[in-house]
């Protein structure tokens, strides 16, 4: 059986790298999905590839940012489907990169508004409606930089999503006895746009590679696995974790 049969879910941040990859396979295991993202054309493309491979998807095409983004995708998901049960918060954005005395107001405000407002907004829309399920999965994307490592120029970045995480553990607390598990994936290097912004030579590719203990950098699907997980009844007693799928760059000092 399919293991996420039957189930609706939400999922942030789709047009590209981990949250395309993570709609597809959530699509294959059963689930119907709600995209949500900037790029309209995107999104639509994506509900096509995932009708021709058997399956339903909605798209949502609309900011993080705005917390009325977060309201419609909720919208869509009850109408199109009949509720939610599943919530993936992946979308993000790099901010301003440099150092601290360097990076502008804009540029730190970039970071923190998508990052961690966004996640903040999608949460406050998506629970209630767990919760008229009986509770479900939600999970956000959040970063091992800041966390288990630092990176320099990444200060923006960090700190939202450090901020990420300490939402997604009061949230865990908060609900963990009305049925809804709340945890956060924190990958490392993936080849992705956003991956590929940072590490945009084929220099920097190696040096990002090597800093972790597998030397090579993942492929979205990889992390899609791993969301799969945390969207799934495998990880039923699984709440207020930072899951670290890095390749074992927090442990690498080689």
């Amino acid at each position: 059986m399919k293991v996420l049969q039957g189930k609706v879910a939400i999922i942030t941040g789709a047009s590209s790298g981990i949250g395309a990859a993570t709609a597809k396979l959530f699509a294959a295991e059963g689930a119907r999905v709600v995209l949500v993202a900037r790029r309209r054309e995107a999104l639509a493309a994506l509900a096509d590839e995932i009708g021709a491979m058997g399956g339903e998807a909605a798209i949502n095409a609309g900011d993080v940012r705005d917390e009325a983004t977060a309201q419609s995708a909720v919208a869509l998901a009850k109408r199109a489907f009949g509720g939610l049960d599943i919530a993936f918060n992946n979308a993000g954005a790099l901010g301003e990169m440099g150092e601290v005395t360097d990076i502008s107001a804009s540029g730190w405000r970039e970071a923190i508004d998508v990052n961690l407002s966004g996640a903040f907004f999608s949460a406050r829309h998506q629970i209630p409606a767990l919760l008229e399920r009986g509770g479900g999965s939600l999970t956000f994307t959040s970063t091992f930089v800041g966390h288990t490592a630092g990176f320099p120029g990444m200060s923006a970045y960090a700190a939202s999503k450090a901020g990420v995480i300490g939402l997604m553990r009061n949230l865990a607390v908060e609900y963990g006895t009305r049925g809804i598990r709340v945890n956060a994936l924190l990958p490392g290097a993936v080849d992705t746009p956003m991956g590929r912004e940072v590490a945009n030579t084929e220099e920097l590719r190696t040096f990002v590679a090597g800093l972790n203990a597998m030397k090579r950098i993942a492929a979205p699907e990889e992390l899609a696995r791993a969301a799969l997980f945390l969207a799934s009844d495998a990880s039923n007693f699984m709440t207020g974790e930072t899951m670290l799928v890095d390749g074992g760059v927090s442990i690498n000092h080689i």
